[in-house]
């Protein structure tokens, strides 16, 4: 079994590595470009496998971990979210499917969960339950307003690269913190956050930039 779960990290580290490298290239190069597309398509193939195998290595025996587990489950929610939002410049699609609200509403879920855990272990003095409440609200604010968009189909259509970018940029920070966290074994407060912010800063640059276009 401990070999089986070896394999598993390795792999997950992998795939983890490429999907942050080809993260941090898609941002380098021209949004909309060709390289932007194809590196962007790469990212979210590796890190959803990277993520899916995080699920899993999670809830192991001697490896269960809710926390990086419920994180997984954020970031495979940003990859999807992010490249569903592409859809809606389609002119055919006049409105959220099942699909769209049922990645919102897997999210909304775990957020609430996260939520739950961090005010209980805040009740009970846990070490860092603080970074549930912190994620468990990020993800819910970010759900909520997706199903706020999916009653405008108008606004939706026409935010759609917001949408897009605001989600891709979530998944590449939640990549950058597991890297920090996992591969560096830089655990404390500072490092859980501060990719979330410097990211944040990011995606309110460009979200100005695309309002004036």
């Amino acid at each position: 079994m401990e070999q089986t779960i070896k394999i598993l990290i390795y792999i997950h580290a992998f795939f983890g590595g490429i999907g942050l490298l080809m993260g941090i290239l898609s941002v380098l190069v021209k949004k909309g470009g060709k390289q932007h597309k194809r590196f962007g398509k790469i990212f979210s193939y590796a890190i959803l496998i990277s993520a899916f195998i995080s699920l899993i290595v999670a809830r192991l025996p001697n490896h269960e971990n809710l926390f990086l587990f419920l994180i997984g489950v954020f970031t495979i929610y940003m990859v999807l979210a992010g490249n569903r939002a592409i859809t809606f410049k389609k002119k055919s699609k006049t409105s959220a499917d099942m699909l769209d609200k049922l990645i919102s509403g897997t999210m909304c879920a775990c957020s609430i969960l996260m939520l739950i855990v961090g005010i209980i272990g805040e009740l009970q003095h846990i070490g860092n339950s603080i970074l549930y409440i912190f994620f468990g609200a990020f993800g819910l604010l970010m759900t909520l307003k997706d199903f706020r968009m999916y009653r405008n189909i108008e606004l939706l259509k026409l935010k759609w690269q917001q949408n897009h970018l605001g989600k891709m940029i979530g998944a590449l920070i939640a990549s950058v913190t597991a890297f920090i966290i996992a591969g560096l074994n830089m655990s404390t407060l500072i490092f859980w956050i501060l990719p979330t912010i410097i990211g944040s800063l990011y995606i309110i640059y460009w979200n100005r930039k695309l309002a004036k276009q």
